[in-house]
C-alpha cells in the first residue's frame, strides 16, 4: 500500500491536506468517457495518480485507478465499508435532491452490509445456492441442461424467425433473453409473473425512460415471488433461501432476489457479450483458448479486457487513511474502477507474461476480498457464461461483426460499460432451423415455445411470449 498505511493506521489527515469537497473536480461522466474510457483513467492517472477526485453527477467522489489501491479498498473492510451510512454527504443530506445513483445503495441487501451481518447474509445465499453449484446434484445437472437447451431454443427461434444465414443483434436476440429465462427458471418464477417481470427487468437493466417505476415494480414482483414460494415451496433459489434463514421476511427475500436478478442479468450477461465481442472482433489469445476448448480461459482472457462491472460499488471510508497522493476523509465515498486497474495487469502481461494464466485469473470480474461474488454464486456464473458463449459456437458456422469493433454503440455509466447491440451476419451450422424459411418461420417459432413447456418448465411459457415480442417486435 503506497503512502504508509501500515505504519500509520489511525492517523489523522494533516490540516493542509485538500478535503474532497474542496477540489476542483472533473465530471467523470462525458461525451470523452463514453467514446475512450481507457483513455481517460489514463489522463487521469497521469494527473493525479493512483486516485483522482472526479464529480459523479454533481457529486464529488474519489476514483480509485491503479490495480494495487483497488485490491486494498476491496480487501480491506475494517477501512473500507459497504454500508450507506457511513456515506457523510448522504447523512449530512449533501447529495443533490433525486440524485439517481442513491436510489440502488438505499436498497437494504447483502451487498451493502458489513461485519457479521454480512457474513450471515453470504451464509444464507451460500447455502440455498450449493444444492445448484454441484453439477452432479439434481438440482445442478438439471440447472445445467436447462440453460444449454434454452441456448439451443433461442438460436432455433433464431433460425425460424430469420433463416439459417443473416442478420442477428446476440444481445436482444440471445444473451439477454437467456439470462432472463434462466433466472425466471432459477428463482421458481410462477407462470402469472412471466411477462411482468421480464418486462420490467428489461426496462430496469436499458436505464431506458421508464426505469425508475419499473424498479419499484420489479422489486414489488420479487416480493410477491418470495411470498408465493414461502406458500408454495419448490425445488428452487427462493425456497432454499427461506429454508436456510426462515426468519427473512418477504420484504427482504425479495430486496435480495431483486438484487441477484441485477447481477445474474447484466454482469452475467455483460460478461456473455463481451467474450463473443472479443472472439468476434479477433483477439487472438482469446480465440486461441476458444480454439484449445478452454472456455474458462476464454472468459477470464476476455474479463481482463473489458470487465462486466467498470467500476464497482462504493466503498466508504471508515477514518481517515492515505490512499495513492490523498488523504481520504472518513466518510468520503470511493469508486474502485476494475477497468483502470485492469489496464495495469494487460500491461504487465504485455511485457513478460503472456499467455499466463495466473495474470487472467486476477481479473476483477467477480469482485475480490469480503464481498466477492460468493463461491457459489461464482460457479454458477461462470457455467452460464461458458454454456452461453460455448453453445453459440457450437451451432455457428460462421459470424462476423456487421460494424467496425470501434463503432459499436455502448452502454456507458458510472458502473457498468456494457454493449447495447452485438450485431453479426451469421450461418448456422447444418441441423439448426434446417428448412426453415418463409411461412414455415412463424409454425417453427411456435413450435419452439411448445417445446420449452412441453419439456417441464411451465413457468417460462409466459417468458417465452414476451421474448418472443421483445426480440422480434411482436410479429
Amino acid at each position: 500500500m503506497r503512502g504508509g498505511m501500515e505504519a500509520h493506521p489511525f492517523a489523522t489527515a494533516p490540516a493542509d491536506s485538500p478535503v474532497l469537497e474542496s477540489l476542483p473536480v472533473e465530471p467523470l461522466l462525458t461525451s470523452e468517457f463514453d467514446a475512450d474510457p481507457g483513455g481517460v483513467y489514463a489522463r487521469l492517472r497521469r494527473t493525479y495518480g493512483p486516485v483522482a477526485p472526479v464529480g459523479l453527477m454533481g457529486v464529488p467522489v474519489w476514483l480509485v485507478l491503479d490495480y494495487r489501491e483497488v485490491l486494498e479498498v476491496l480487501r480491506n473492510e475494517s477501512v473500507w465499508r459497504r454500508d450507506v451510512r457511513y456515506w457523510r454527504a448522504r447523512a449530512q443530506h449533501q447529495l443533490p435532491p433525486d440524485w439517481p445513483l442513491l436510489a440502488g445503495y438505499e436498497v437494504r441487501q447483502t451487498m451493502f452490509m458489513d461485519d457479521e451481518e454480512h457474513l450471515a447474509a453470504r451464509h444464507t445465499h451460500h447455502a440455498a445456492m450449493r444444492p445448484f453449484q454441484d453439477g452432479h446434484s439434481p438440482q445442478g445437472w438439471e440447472l445445467r441442461a436447462t440453460v444449454a437447451r434454452y441456448a439451443d431454443e433461442l438460436i432455433g427461434m433464431l433460425a425460424a424467425e430469420s433463416g439459417t444465414a443473416g442478420f442477428a443483434d446476440l444481445g436482444a436476440q440471445y444473451t439477454r433473453p437467456l439470462l432472463l429465462m434462466v433466472t425466471t427458471k432459477l428463482f421458481g418464477c410462477p407462470v402469472e409473473l412471466g411477462d411482468e417481470l421480464v418486462m420490467d427487468l428489461w426496462r430496469m437493466l436499458d436505464g431506458g425512460p421508464d426505469a425508475g417505476p419499473a424498479t419499484g415494480r420489479a422489486l414489488a414482483a420479487m416480493t410477491r415471488l418470495a411470498a408465493h414460494r414461502r406458500a408454495r415451496p419448490g425445488d428452487d433459489l427462493t425456497s432454499y433461501m427461506l429454508l436456510a434463514d426462515p426468519k427473512l421476511s418477504d420484504e427482504q427475500l425479495g430486496r435480495e432476489l431483486f438484487m441477484n436478478a441485477v447481477y445474474l442479468n447484466d454482469i452475467t450477461g455483460n460478461m456473455v457479450l463481451n467474450t463473443l465481442l472479443e472472439v468476434l472482433r479477433g483477439n487472438a489469445t482469446v480465440r486461441r483458448s476458444l480454439s484449445a476448448g478452454q472456455l474458462g480461459e476464454t472468459v477470464n482472457r476476455a474479463a481482463l479486457v473489458n470487465p462486466p462491472v467498470a467500476n464497482m460499488c462504493f466503498r466508504f471510508a471508515a477514518r481517515d487513511v492515505l490512499l495513492g497522493n490523498f488523504w481520504i476523509r472518513g466518510g468520503d465515498a470511493v469508486l474502485p474502477s476494475a477497468a483502470a486497474a485492469h489496464r495495469d495487469l494487460i500491461a504487465i502481461g504485455a511485457s513478460h507474461m503472456v499467455g499466463s494464466t495466473v495474470s487472467t485469473r486476477a481479473h476483477l470480474g467477480w469482485g475480490a476480498g469480503p464481498h466477492q461474488c460468493p463461491s457459489a454464486a461464482r460457479e454458477l456464473g461462470g457455467m452460464i457464461v461458458t454454456t452461453a458463449v460455448g453453445r453459440i459456437f457450437d451451432h455457428l458456422a460462421k459470424a462476423e461483426l456487421t460494424l467496425p469493433a470501434d463503432q459499436l454503440p455502448w452502454r456507458s455509466g458510472p458502473v457498468v460499460r456494457g454493449l447495447r447491440v452485438l450485431p453479426v451476419r451469421y450461418e448456422l451450422s447444418g441441423g439448426v432451423g434446417r428448412g426453415v424459411g418463409g411461412p414455415r418461420g412463424e409454425a417453427e417459432a411456435e413450435a419452439v415455445g411448445e417445446s420449452v413447456v412441453s419439456d417441464g418448465d411451465r413457468q417460462v411459457k409466459g417468458l417465452l411470449g414476451a421474448l418472443r415480442r421483445l426480440m422480434f417486435g411482436g410479429r
